[in-house]
């Protein structure tokens, strides 16, 4: 592949996430979410997990058929990380509006999101610390899927890489 085609496709691959992320991130910030931490909005959580469970299976779909599969599977992975920080983030700001004795400190939009990413990434400062039991069973949730996301995802992205590589050897391209 000559370097040009190849700067273009890890450029393409590097940018579409980065929008996908900056438009999450825009979401995030613009969404009215003000309302409580109630049945209603723990089903919509809900409904946001299976929807990430739902991205990867897509993602994998299409990266099994891509030109470039491993390119498409850096876009996958970036894309679904950041849906996966953007909803933690914003069901942590929910429970630290409706319950403000859940965490250590009131949490802004900002704050929840540095605490998801830090949660996410084990750093775990502890500058803000989940005090509730509600409160530390979404964080434990939220350890246990991080993992998940980590291993299992990425296992079956890669495997949809393989598998993308099989077809594009197979069917000459």
């Amino acid at each position: 592949m000559p370097r040009r085609t190849r700067r273009r496709l890890v450029a393409r691959a590097l940018l579409r996430p980065a929008v996908t992320a900056g438009g999450l991130g825009i979401l995030y910030y613009q969404l009215p979410l003000g309302a409580q931490w109630s049945r209603g909005t723990v089903a919509g959580f809900l409904v946001g997990l299976v929807a990430v469970v739902a991205l990867i299976a897509w993602q994998a779909r299409a990266i099994a058929t891509a030109a470039y599969p491993r390119v498409r599977a850096i876009e996958a992975l970036a894309t679904t990380v950041a849906y996966f920080v953007f909803l933690f983030s914003a069901a942590y700001f929910l429970v630290a509006s409706s319950q403000p004795a859940a965490f250590n400190e009131t949490l802004t939009r900002t704050d929840s999101l540095y605490f998801t990413v830090t949660v996410f990434t084990s750093v775990g400062f502890g500058d803000i610390v989940a005090v509730t039991e509600g409160a530390r069973v979404m964080v434990i949730v939220q350890m246990l899927l991080s993992l998940a996301l980590l291993g299992a995802g990425a296992r079956v992205l890669l495997s949809a890489v393989r598998a993308g590589l099989r077809h594009t050897r197979d069917s000459g391209s």
